[in-house]
């Protein structure tokens, strides 16, 4: 048996892999700078651009550019009109920001539990779920695998519920046919520099709701608007003129943040292709080995995955997953475990929520690894975190 790095042996690769990389080449430099060389780098042009960029990339009618997945969030709860005393139902198999923004509004998050093949919030424990304070369900694309969009809808429309996808994750992903980001009454996207396409930091929001749409302007720019049509004291005395009409926050994004972002979006259709690749290559490679549960997909979800989810079969290992994650991470593999169960957190646990609380995102969280997945990965590359994953599990199985 191949002895371990972690315990003296020779690791599978001289350098170290990440778990993410964000791919920036010469074009997206070129765009960058040419903004920073004008004279708008914030509030110009390029902000408009990319708004009307996602929405026809998407198929919505409206796009609203953010400084953040959260930001994007957070904005969608305000327009949805979420606010104290309500219940907002989510998964705790997810960042943070996807509860967190419920309690920005004052309102309690609902954690509804997950399917264990997929991951994803199931549409059953959403249902059962639901009280008479309810009034949103947001729908969390984990990994970047679409969620179960038509029952979801379904519910929420049975209810009268707003739906919110969180598809922080889903950027490329379609649902029997149809883009991610037209789907539901409101689309959260997130331009982190780990996610598919990167800004930097940003995030967006895609609705085909008019009324959203301006909920959403007003609440990502200070509730501030210029449109006299809206405005109380109209006709005004100039263009320098503009009112507050409601409570906002500063959620904009550069001009030059824009522009990288429209150079990444040109990128997207290969990305998305390298991506499904190399899970196509990994699920091959775990697909027989019984100490792996591999994530499985609907058909309905064609996929454009952002991470890669190895679920360990502990029963069958000698090793604790954290002994597992070590040991790739001395053979220069490194990993990452998305996500701890929200409601797991200390800030959660003094508002009374308790473990136990959603079974089965329990019992997946206990053995899933998060390994490198990013298009600029090499053939290579793919086939070392392959022989890393293979030759802990030899070491450790039973």
């Amino acid at each position: 048996m191949e002895e371990l790095a972690i315990n003296g042996g020779t690791p599978i690769r001289k350098e170290k892999i990440c778990y993410g990389r964000q791919w920036i080449d010469d074009t997206d430099i070129e765009a960058v700078v040419d903004v920073l060389k004008g004279d708008l780098i914030t509030c110009g042009p390029k902000v408009k651009k990319l708004e009307e960029e996602l929405a026809a990339y998407t198929g919505a009618k409206y796009a609203v550019i953010m400084n953040s997945g959260t930001s994007a969030l957070h904005c969608a709860c305000m327009a949805a009109g979420i606010k104290p005393g309500d219940e907002v139902i989510t998964t705790p198999l997810t960042f943070a920001a996807s509860a967190n923004c419920i309690r920005y509004c004052g309102a309690a998050p609902v954690f509804a539990d997950i399917d264990m093949e997929t991951y994803n919030i199931d549409p059953a424990s959403i249902e059962k779920c639901i009280t008479d304070k309810t009034k949103a369900v947001i729908a969390v694309d984990y990994t970047g695998q679409a969620v179960q969009i038509q029952e979801i809808r379904e519910i929420c429309e049975k209810y009268h519920l707003i739906f919110i996808e969180d598809a922080a994750h889903s950027i490329g992903t379609e649902y029997n046919g149809k883009k991610i980001g037209s789907l539901a009454d409101m689309t959260c996207f997130s331009f982190h520099p780990v996610k598919t396409v990167t800004a930097g930091e940003g995030g967006a929001v895609l609705t085909n709701d008019e009324e959203l749409y301006r909920k959403l302007v007003l609440a990502h720019a200070h509730g501030i608007t210029r449109e006299e049509e809206l405005m109380e004291e109209a006709p005004h005395e100039g263009i320098w003129y503009y009112e507050q009409i409601g409570l906002g926050y500063n959620y904009r994004m550069t001009d030059f943040q824009a522009a990288l972002l429209m150079s990444q979006l040109k990128k997207l259709p290969e990305f998305k292709r390298r991506r499904k690749e190399i899970v196509q290559r990994y699920d091959e490679a775990f697909a027989k080995i019984p100490e792996i549960i591999v994530q499985k997909e609907i058909p309905e979800s064609d996929t454009c995955r952002h991470l890669y989810v190895i679920r360990l079969a502990l029963e069958r290992l000698s090793c604790t997953r954290r002994e597992f994650f070590d040991a790739m991470s001395e053979e220069n593999v490194q990993c990452q475990i998305h996500y701890v169960p929200v409601y797991w957190f200390p800030y959660y646990k003094h508002l009374g929520y308790q473990r136990g609380l959603c079974p089965k995102a329990e019992e997946v969280y206990r053995g899933i690894v998060s390994i490198p997945l990013y298009p600029k990965m090499s053939d290579g590359d793919v086939e070392d975190v392959i022989r890393a994953v293979k030759k802990i599990i030899d070491y450790y199985k039973k």
